[in-house]
């Protein structure tokens, strides 16, 4: 578990493999406000956890979950795709607010309004992301059937909330999400100024090695599942560099790029 000062330290200095584009926002429901009272935090975020893995996932669905008193607890690894929204995932880093923020549900508290606007805010600077309705995203904007991004029409969740901020639709986030991020966002320090890369490629082994050298016998330092998409920043005796600062790649022969 987290401050939300702590989290800032510790999300600077993460290393990520995969192409991260979007961040996706959603509230648990249940576990809410009154669960919080009765649970702590750690708790709350197992019994998350033992819930998604007897659904049939290998992980808790998602990499952040923010708490009423403010903090953050971590959850899948970075370099892992999460199970949060179909049709968004791929690219995407998910946060599950705990909460039940529909109409009548909880009143959030200032504390928690910072804590899920900062994270926005310092995800978006750390992959160099622009925040807008692109890159910061609401379940409730994709239909749950198809995964297709319908802004709230077809089959879809209210997540997160129809008072989440004021309201779960894409105006609703451009009045009264969109600009606390924004704000925010020129505050942080972490963020990274993308660096020129040559192309994108998508992994077409069932899991790559992330190594620390271009070498089979180089210590692997995270493992890519399956269709995750990566830059390439070089290319080297049959190696890629998937990272502009540190020294991490992947066997080129695993990796298919757009002809």
């Amino acid at each position: 578990m987290y401050s939300l000062a702590e989290f800032e330290n510790w999300l600077s200095v993460q290393k990520v493999s995969r192409l991260i584009k979007l961040v996706q926002n959603h509230h648990t429901w249940k576990p809410n406000y009154h669960s919080f009272k009765q649970a702590d935090a750690k708790a709350l975020l197992k019994s998350m956890e033992m819930a998604h893995l007897e659904r049939g996932f290998n992980a808790i669905a998602q990499h952040f979950t923010t708490f009423p008193d403010g903090t953050i607890g971590s959850g899948r690894s970075l370099d892992t795709i999460p199970a949060g929204i179909k049709g968004a995932n791929r690219n995407g880093i998910c946060i599950e607010h705990v909460g039940n923020f529909d109409i009548g549900g909880d009143k959030m508290n200032d504390i928690h309004k910072e804590t899920i606007v900062r994270i926005n805010a310092l995800l978006c600077a750390k992959f160099g992301l622009i925040p807008s309705e692109e890159s910061i995203v609401y379940h409730h904007w994709y239909d749950l059937n198809t995964g297709d991004r319908t802004n709230g029409s077809g089959t879809t969740k209210t997540c997160p909330g129809t008072n989440f901020f004021g309201g779960n639709t894409v105006q609703n986030f451009r009045t009264n999400f969109l600009p606390l991020v924004v704000k925010e966002t020129k505050k942080v320090s972490t963020g990274n100024i993308p660096k020129r890369f040559l192309f994108t490629g998508r992994v077409n082994a069932q899991s790559l090695n992330v190594r620390n050298a271009g070498s089979t016998k180089a210590p692997i330092l995270a493992k890519l599942s399956k269709g995750t998409e990566i830059r390439v920043f070089s290319e080297k005796s049959g190696w890629y560099s998937i990272d502009s600062d540190f020294s991490r790649w992947v066997k080129k022969e695993f990796v298919n790029v757009p002809a």
